[in-house]
């Protein structure tokens, strides 16, 4: 594997969320050259201003962004082949690549679009053309299938959408939301999305999910019997 591929893979795989030792493993590649690409690759942030405005290049989301949501007026280019052959559990991945004055920048989500929100948020990372492939296929690397294309009106409705609704229920975005959704450009509620699984609040705990204090939170802001939840053995 070439350094610049590997440095963008690995870059990728941080960006998702995974650990050194799960990104050494995915990448067939000793954990020693991977920790400094963790510390050093995604630091390449461009000027966050005006992100928005930047032409866009490209939008991806997962095959089975649709699954157990409600979709008002429906427009002809919100396509979803995947559904509802994939099943992601409402865990939807976006990404948003725009071009600007020194390369492409992205910026990326992984949205809970059944209860929680945006559980993690890439702030825009500068890569060149050659990088960005490599970027998408290893965000997406843990679906069954690639990514698709997609209009960058649903992703603005998916991501925008969901964090509404989940702030609803008392859940606020990752901690770098606020800093990748700019790459979204300008969104106006309402959305065409009923988020919620069948337009009804469904929590299902991940690895890192504190499932009391959720089913607390949710227990205040609709009541309990008004949402459905799946915990993990133990929890």
């Amino acid at each position: 594997m070439f350094p610049d591929e590997l440095r963008s893979r690995a870059q990728a795989q941080r960006a998702a969320g995974r650990t050194p030792m799960q990104m050494a493993r995915r990448l067939d590649a000793p954990r020693a050259p991977v920790d400094p690409l963790v510390r050093g690759v995604a630091v390449n942030r461009p000027d966050p201003l005006g992100f928005g405005e930047l032409p866009l290049i490209g939008c991806w989301v997962n095959p089975g962004w649709s699954n157990g949501l409600i979709i008002e007026d429906r427009p002809a280019d919100w396509i979803d082949p995947g559904a509802p052959r994939h099943d992601s559990g409402g865990l939807t991945g976006i990404v948003v690549a725009r071009q600007d004055d020194r390369g492409i920048s992205l910026a990326g989500f992984l949205v809970d679009t059944y209860c929680l929100g945006a559980k993690n948020a890439v702030p825009p990372t500068r890569l060149d053309q050659y990088d960005m492939p490599f970027f998408v296929a290893e965000f997406f690397g843990a679906y069954p299938d690639p990514p698709m294309r997609a209009p960058i009106d649903l992703a603005r409705n998916l991501v925008c959408g969901a964090v509404d609704f989940a702030r609803r229920l008392g859940f606020e975005p990752h901690q770098d939301y606020d800093s990748a959704v700019g790459h979204l450009g300008a969104w106006q509620p309402p959305g065409r999305i009923r988020f919620g699984r069948h337009g009804r609040p469904l929590f299902i705990q991940g690895p890192h999910d504190n499932a009391g204090r959720i089913i607390q939170t949710l227990d205040r802001s609709v009541g309990a019997g008004n949402y459905e939840y799946a915990l993990v053995a133990g929890g």
